[in-house]
């Protein structure tokens, strides 16, 4: 598969596998950025993909970006048809100030095939043994 990009800034790094067997691509900011505690943030990549029809690219933590600095992304879905520029939200869960410099990797995008369901409307859905238990009720 070929996963066309464009830079639309000067600084911006294109994404990149760190290993051979990674399942997604490093992404990095093209701007210095300071997080405070309980801050979110729009941080900018300064790249576009032209992402296949049938694909979508997901944008996930870093696993040390997450773990060692309390840092999280929120949501992340880059749509086939999307042309602009990808951004990372992302919110500081920690109880202290985090900093990425330009050209940090800042977290990481996989490009996933999609299904697209036909929606059908019923009046009554199979049964299954968990049913309608919801939040904490396999817990018990």
């Amino acid at each position: 598969m070929q996963l066309p990009i464009k830079k639309l800034h000067p600084d911006a790094k294109a994404p990149a596998f760190a290993h051979d067997t990674d399942a997604g691509m490093d992404i990095y900011t093209t701007t210095d950025i300071e997080l405070n505690p309980g801050a979110l943030v729009s941080i900018p990549t300064g790249i576009a993909f032209a992402i296949p029809v049938g694909h979508v690219g997901l944008i996930w933590d870093k696993s040390g970006v997450a773990i060692k600095r309390g840092l999280k992304t929120m949501g992340g879905v880059v749509d086939a048809g999307y042309r602009g520029e990808v951004f990372v939200g992302m919110v500081n869960t920690g109880t202290e100030t985090q900093s990425f410099a330009a050209g940090e990797k800042v977290a990481q995008i996989l490009i996933q095939k999609i299904e697209q369901p036909v929606i059908t409307e019923v009046a009554d859905l199979d049964e299954t043994s968990r049913g309608d238990g919801g939040f904490g009720s396999t817990g018990k």
